[in-house]
């Protein structure tokens, strides 16, 4: 489904990102592996997808940090001269209750989950707008649609790339690029492991499913926006949450 396709992920070592690249290579994908501090994590993605006989790359760059999202895309343009894919997966997740939030803790998830995607974007819509075509894939999360007790700041930043997500698709629809979100539910990833057993029994039991999500049942959607299946979807956020009740 992505055959001749470049895509980059950020954020991609581990959890969602990671199953996304996986999926990605196997529809034949050239992938980019995006990484800040899981060198490790992303050297195994790329040496697992390549003994598969798939192409995959890997480069360090935190999202939040304007001079390395740079020396990304410019790798990218000077490596490929192309990008047909952006998933701005890259995210952190840090729980507490409103008055027990610094402000540090607050600057940082709206810096990463946030400006990250706005960094990303925006210089991956200079190669795509020249280009006349280009999927952008923004992550969001039910919190930053619904809210949630002890998640302000992190349901303020995904709430954040709701906004940004239709306002960009509005600006770049004009050349041939689309914008959309997916905003998972309760995924079995690094960012959930430490949900205590009571709470994610509780989630679980107002999830219509009846389970957790897996990261794959995200790249999954990504695929499908990534593809020639999604060329006429641009501006919506898409739940992926196995109908969960908040």
């Amino acid at each position: 489904m992505l055959k001749d396709k470049v895509i980059l992920i950020t954020g991609a070592s581990r959890g969602i990102g990671r199953a996304t690249a996986l999926l990605a290579a196997e529809n034949h994908a050239t992938v980019i592996i995006n990484y800040n501090e899981s060198k490790n994590g992303a050297t195994d993605l790329v040496d697992e997808i390549t003994e598969k006989g798939y192409k995959a790359t890997m480069v360090k760059a935190d999202v939040s940090v304007e001079g390395e999202v740079k020396e990304m895309f410019d790798l990218i343009k000077n490596q490929y001269n192309k990008l047909d894919i952006l998933v701005n997966n890259a995210g952190i997740m840090q729980n507490n209750l409103l008055m027990m939030t610094s402000t540090e803790s607050f600057d940082h998830m709206i810096d990463v989950n946030l400006k990250g995607t706005f960094l990303c974007t925006r210089y991956a819509s200079n190669i795509m707008r020249k280009q006349r075509s280009g999927k952008i894939i923004n992550l969001s999360s039910i919190i930053g649609l619904n809210g949630n007790a002890g998640q302000t700041a992190y349901s303020a930043s995904k709430a954040g790339v709701v906004g940004f997500t239709k306002s960009a698709a509005k600006e770049l629809g004009r050349y041939g690029v689309t914008v959309n979100a997916i905003a998972p539910g309760f995924i079995e990833t690094d960012l959930t492991r430490d949900v205590k057993e009571e709470i994610r029994e509780k989630l679980i039991a107002n999830i219509a499913l009846g389970r957790s999500g897996r990261p794959e049942d995200v790249a999954k959607v990504v695929l499908f926006l990534s593809s020639e299946l999604g060329n006429y979807v641009s501006g919506q956020v898409i739940s992926v949450d196995g109908c969960q009740v908040i």
